[in-house]
């Protein structure tokens, strides 16, 4: 198995990465930044997740704004 020294996610949930970009940006931003409806209209962690865990793209941007992210938080 490969070291995950440098990989941001390693060890990360998709609560825990959800969790801290909202506290970072705020859902408003968050909605601005990856335009889904699930950080549109009426957000919340719980609705997030279930939208994210069964839509890989989605799921994608926001790792992808963790990792762009990440010297930040």
């Amino acid at each position: 198995m490969q070291e995950q020294n440098n990989n941001p996610l390693h060890g990360k949930t998709l609560e825990m990465v959800l969790n801290e970009l909202v506290a970072h940006f705020g859902w408003p931003e968050l909605g601005y930044r990856i335009r889904i409806n699930c950080f549109l209209d009426n957000p919340s962690i719980q609705s997030s997740l279930k939208f994210l865990r069964k839509t890989p793209w989605a799921r994608k941007k926001v790792e992808d704004l963790y990792v762009d992210n990440y010297n930040k938080f």
